[in-house]
């Protein structure tokens, strides 16, 4: 089986999960998955242990295996699944509608701290956009992105006014799995309050990113700055 499907099998069980499909927070055993879904043991228990790596799931030995309630409780507005690491299908709110507006692209030599960030020397140009993303027409995040030429020579601001990921994973087959994330708190900017509909005295969340291929490079760095109504990240901690 390919990494599309238990990739694929992941997104599914997790839905069935958000769904309360599983009676008694309990998944059928591995056997009986694998069945219904018609899929080998080994897609299935790498599906299963990308759920518990996320901490969606965990296994009670001897017992099977189980769904987190605290994972029930507090979803966050991120969730990173599926085959890539796009806003578009990573920030949703059940019943609402996502849109994006492009504010700005053009092209730019790359500065030192972007070339040190996408590997890219001084001389190497990138794009440089500005999106504004709406949920039901309220405007959530400001999203300022840079992305190397070279990687996607054929970007057009269109491609930019739905999902980049989606994009470079469908017409590329260059599927993005991996970042690293700073995420803090700050006092919001004049723009902000006017992009975002925020007071003054109102913070924004703000996402640092550098997003990489599945084979480790860097293909886009950005900062999205989030209205705090929307700022809500969860993560898992396993020390093993």
């Amino acid at each position: 089986m390919t990494d599309f499907v238990y990739r694929q099998l992941m997104h599914d069980l997790k839905q069935q999960i958000l769904a309360e499909k599983f009676p008694g927070m309990r998944l059928p055993d591995e056997r009986s998955l694998a069945e219904t879904y018609q899929v080998s043991r080994s897609s299935l228990k790498r599906a299963l242990q990308l759920l518990a790596d996320q901490g969606i799931v965990f296994k009670k030995r001897g017992s099977g295996t189980f769904i987190n309630p605290l994972y029930l409780k507090n979803q966050a507005l991120f969730r990173y699944e599926g085959a890539n690491l796009g806003l578009t299908d990573s920030f949703q709110v059940p019943g609402k509608t996502q849109r994006i507006e492009l504010l700005d692209f053009r092209v730019i030599p790359a500065t030192a701290e972007i070339a040190q960030d996408l590997f890219l020397t001084e001389n190497d140009f990138v794009y440089a956009f500005k999106r504004l993303r709406q949920i039901d027409q309220q405007p959530f995040l400001i999203e300022r992105g840079y992305v190397p030429i070279k990687l996607v020579p054929e970007l057009t601001a269109h491609t930019l006014q739905g999902s980049l990921f989606n994009y470079l994973q469908r017409c590329q087959n260059k599927p993005v799995t991996r970042s690293f994330l700073n995420i803090t708190v700050s006092p919001s900017s004049e723009a902000d309050q006017q992009l975002l509909g925020l007071k003054p005295v109102e913070p924004v969340g703000v996402m640092d990113g550098i997003f990489f291929l599945d084979d480790g490079t860097p293909i886009e760095v950005s900062t999205m700055r989030v209205h705090y109504q929307y700022m809500r990240f969860n993560t898992f901690v396993n020390l093993n």
